[in-house]
């Protein structure tokens, strides 16, 4: 096994087995108003997005898991199966390894599905210059959408994960012009890996001609407690005393959400769980939500276990959009919504930031 496919099988074994996430749920602070008297149908709910052009059944993208190893291509169909029948989106994980020629089909294999929206997986750090490294060119990108027929291409800005793991690539000197660059010529979006997007850094980005972005914020996998679990494995306790220092570190999902929505599609992940998750983000301004670790168990066990997950997260959020008097997402987009805990907290904390600057 290559080092490549090793560090990427190291992370599958280790979010399926360790703890990986924060102990504190912020979308559990986020609570919609309930309907006495809601006045839907819950047979005729209309519960259809259209996510970058895509009519998705139900507004949930599957989001980047794995690729690049034995291991992966399994997990890969089982999600593209589900996806597909379901009628919602899928994406990948980095798409280097199939690109530089490992495991291809770990990537391609769901290309034999009719998934309806299809994410590619790039990162950002692959972009610039780094130490010895080849830079991922115009072409590679080219060639990793290809791969998988992407419909559009996230970028990942996978930093923390990057300056925790031993191999990590820290340059992140020419990102952005390198993100605006790319978005003239393919169908980009932004992705965060687990820590979120501030508003600063979604205004930059609005202006590069990206079509949207996934904020990935803090709640769900950490990769920092991930390089944690890959570095105490090897004795190397500088890195494994780092990851523990920053497991926590990011922006709260469901803060990263409402501080990044500057009018791009935005895809609400980090630390969705069920359906009510999923209904209270699209309630807080999200196109539709996004999870991967809660489908990552049923992934390794059968596209019928995904399916079975991913149908009761539907049902949740049907479930929610009939209590919140909801015919159709265009209604749950509006529908209220109370935020209480920690995320209370940290909205706070950023209004009275704002007033003192």
């Amino acid at each position: 096994m290559t080092p490549i496919e090793e560090r990427k099988a190291d992370h599958i074994e280790i979010c399926l087995n360790e703890r990986i996430e924060p102990g504190y749920c912020y979308w559990d602070d986020i609570k919609l108003i309930h309907n006495a008297l809601p006045e839907v149908n819950a047979d005729e709910i209309d519960m259809s997005a259209e996510v970058f052009g895509k009519k998705l059944k139900f507004p949930f993208v599957v989001t980047a898991i794995t690729g690049g190893f034995k291991g992966a291509k399994k997990i890969n169909e089982n999600i593209a199966i589900a996806c597909s029948e379901l009628g919602i989106g899928m994406g990948v994980g980095s798409e280097r390894a199939g690109v530089a020629g490992v495991e291809p089909d770990s990537y391609s294999i769901i290309k034999e599905y009719d998934v309806p929206l299809v994410i590619g997986n790039i990162g950002a750090p692959q972009l610039v210059s780094q130490h010895s490294k080849d830079m991922f060119s115009s072409k590679d990108v080219g060639k990793a959408i290809d791969l998988v027929d992407a419909d559009v291409v996230a970028i990942h800005l996978n930093f923390l994960q990057e300056v925790v793991q031993p191999e990590g690539d820290t340059n992140a000197k020419g990102c952005f012009d390198a993100i605006r660059g790319l978005a003239r010529e393919f169908p980009i979006i932004v992705k965060e890996t687990g820590a979120g997007i501030s508003r600063d850094v979604a205004s930059r980005l609005k202006g590069t001609g990206i079509l949207g972005m996934d904020i990935a914020g803090m709640g769900g996998t950490s990769f920092s407690a991930v390089e944690l679990y890959r570095a105490m494995a090897r004795d190397d306790m500088m890195r494994a005393n780092m990851g523990e220092s920053f497991f926590d570190w990011g922006i709260p999902a469901p803060v990263s959400l409402l501080e990044a929505d500057n009018g791009l599609p935005i895809i609400a992940s980090g630390g969705i769980l069920d359906g009510i998750h999923a209904a209270s983000s699209i309630a807080m301004g999200a196109c539709c939500a996004g999870a991967a670790h809660a489908v990552l168990r049923e992934a390794t066990e059968s596209s019928a276990a995904v399916i079975e997950k991913l149908t009761l997260i539907r049902e949740e959020i049907r479930a929610a959009m009939m209590l919140t008097g909801s015919a159709n997402i265009k209604q749950l987009s509006s529908a209220r919504y109370v935020v209480l805990g920690e995320t209370k907290q940290w909205l706070e904390g950023l209004a009275w930031t704002q007033r003192n600057i």
